[in-house]
């Protein structure tokens, strides 16, 4: 699960919108507010070194640890870049250290870090947990974990459960040091739609757990580095797939420039796999000799992560916005964070209840993702701030027969049902919208949803903030919209009846839907008692009743009356 360092500390920091001002806190709350942040991550770190869980995603753990560096270079506090590091309890020390990776921003960033390198292969960045196997006499005598890199735990016992290891391996390998990653073997794994699944922390608790656990049986190792192994990456491959160890062989790649990389990085997170990736990894063939390694200090390998799937920003503010039927909803306003190639800045939480349950306040830090069509949505809270304000959401007496008529209350459901009028599903007006909406309604005063029918080119034309050619595509427009068949009209109006219900009707008058009653209703398809019930109450409403006596004033087909 975490292997974030200090460099990726800085990275996050200094590259994520949302880490780019420092809050406006009192000294003694941001004493407490970091306080309570740094024994958040602690705890996560004992969950996992000590028992194997992963009370977190990595996305949200790597953000959340940047958040707090932010924080403590705001307010002049040492940093704790190293608050990731695996807690040395392991005292077995690794033959040869583990390095470590460095994380590369993006495409750029590793074209530069390829310049004047020869010889480099991209391998998937598999996510499992890292291990040293030492073979002796063609015998596995002893399975170190990684540990800090210098030293780690004895997990001999464990590993010699594991089918998918060699206990016995022939040939160059009979006396050798192995480091690799055992994970969690899959059978199509696709990482884009997939995710991480955490399956890293699965394989940690089965090998950390002192009972047998019958997960060793789906544990597979993927072998990445073979120090003083023979020295081209051919051979080394060849003799690792000989013995035993084939998925090095068929997922180490050669690459010539970072378009190669990028094409492979692709091409991997979007098939099936037989492990969960979090990136790929591109290494130089020629490797130092297994003295020279200490972590942290190998420019021969560096790592290309995946986008993560979610993001971690704060909450800037709570806005209310109320709809055509009077339904209010709530929007979050963001620090701007990138998920794919979206910029998110705003999310639709959705009801005052949902907004509710979540429990929402501006300051929070909230986990967001891209949903089906790449529509943003808050996945949950990943950090309540200490000090909170929740505002206070309008009062929720709007309905689907308020606001037809103009009023102060009823600014944003009235400005809402007119945008729905020149809507495509409605009386179709190209290019009619919010802010035409507004402007006219500011400057002639609606007293009602359609009383811009009686404005005339003149009016149009002198209408402040809009000019006269503008003026005269607006005339066309309504002009057009007088015309529109009897059934968008009844939809503009916002009448509750399904558009498959009101063609089958067959009606081309008001009157006919007056007369039906709840019973003739309910034969229509999509119509049940409630809606029934409700179609008649909108119907036969004083304000509906007027309004659409108003359109009849106006010649509008379909309602005038027949005598």
């Amino acid at each position: 699960m975490f292997k974030l360092t200090g460099w990726l500390l800085c990275f996050l920091f200094c590259n994520g919108c949302a880490y780019a001002t420092c809050p406006v806190w009192p000294p003694a709350r941001a004493e407490q507010e970091i306080a309570r942040l740094k024994q958040q991550i602690a705890r996560w770190n004992d969950a996992y070194w000590q028992e194997g869980k992963s009370q977190v995603s990595d996305g949200v753990y790597d953000q959340l640890s940047a958040r707090l560096t932010h924080w403590e270079h705001c307010f002049g506090h040492p940093t704790s870049a190293d608050i990731a590091t695996p807690p040395i309890s392991g005292t077995v020390p690794h033959p040869v250290a583990h390095t470590g990776v460095r994380k590369l921003e993006d495409k750029k960033a590793l074209a530069q870090w390829m310049t004047k390198k020869r010889d480099l292969w991209v391998q998937p960045k598999v996510d499992g947990v890292a291990v040293t196997l030492i073979y002796r006499n063609g015998e596995l005598v002893q399975a170190i974990s990684r540990g800090n890199g210098l030293a780690g735990e004895d997990w001999t016992a464990k590993v010699r459960q594991i089918p998918s290891v060699p206990a016995h391996v022939d040939g160059a390998l009979q006396n050798s040091v192995l480091q690799g990653e055992l994970f969690l073997l899959r059978g199509k794994h696709i990482q884009q739609k997939m995710g991480g699944m955490n399956a890293r922390a699965k394989v940690a608790g089965a090998l950390m757990q002192r009972a047998q656990s019958p997960l060793l049986n789906e544990i597979a190792l993927f072998v990445w580095a073979w120090p003083d192994g023979p020295a081209e990456m051919k051979k080394r491959l060849q003799l690792l797939n000989d013995a035993g160890f084939t998925l090095a062989s068929r997922y180490s790649l050669p690459v010539d420039d970072a378009d190669d990389v990028e094409a492979i990085r692709s091409r991997w997170f979007t098939s099936s796999l037989p492990f969960v990736t979090d990136g790929v990894v591109i290494r130089t063939g020629q490797e130092p000799e297994g003295h020279r390694w200490l972590p942290g200090q190998n420019d021969g390998v560096v790592a290309w992560k995946y986008p993560p799937a979610e993001q971690v920003t704060e909450v800037k503010n709570i806005q209310f916005t109320i709809g055509r039927s009077g339904k209010i909803a709530v929007v979050a306003q963001l620090e701007p964070v990138q998920l794919d190639d979206k910029r998110v800045q705003r999310v639709n939480i959705g009801s005052v209840r949902r907004w509710n349950e979540l429990d929402i306040a501006p300051g929070d830090q909230v986990q967001i993702s891209l949903a089906g069509q790449g529509i943003p949505r808050i996945d949950g809270v990943a950090w309540r701030n200490l000090t909170r304000k929740k505002p206070t959401p309008p009062p929720s007496h709007f309905n689907a027969l308020t606001c037809f008529y103009a009023a102060p209350e009823c600014s944003e459901q009235f400005l809402a049902r007119l945008v729905w009028v020149s809507s495509p599903d409605a009386l179709d007006m190209d290019g009619v919208g919010d802010a035409f909406w507004r402007t006219l309604h500011q400057a002639h005063r609606f007293e009602h949803l359609f009383s811009w029918l009686a404005l005339t080119p003149q009016q149009l034309q002198n209408t402040p903030g809009i000019s006269a050619h503008n003026g005269m595509k607006l005339w066309h427009q309504f002009n057009l919209a007088r015309d529109r068949p009897f059934i968008r009209w009844v939809i503009a109006l916002g009448t509750p009846l399904p558009q498959s219900a009101l063609k089958a009707t067959g009606d081309h008058h008001w009157q006919q839907l007056l007369a039906r009653n709840e019973q003739q209703w309910q034969q229509l398809p999509g119509i049940g008692g409630q809606k029934a019930k409700n179609l008649v109450t909108f119907i036969h409403h004083p304000r509906i009743q007027a309004v659409t006596l108003w359109l009849a004033s106006q010649g509008i087909a379909g309602f005038v009356h027949p005598d």
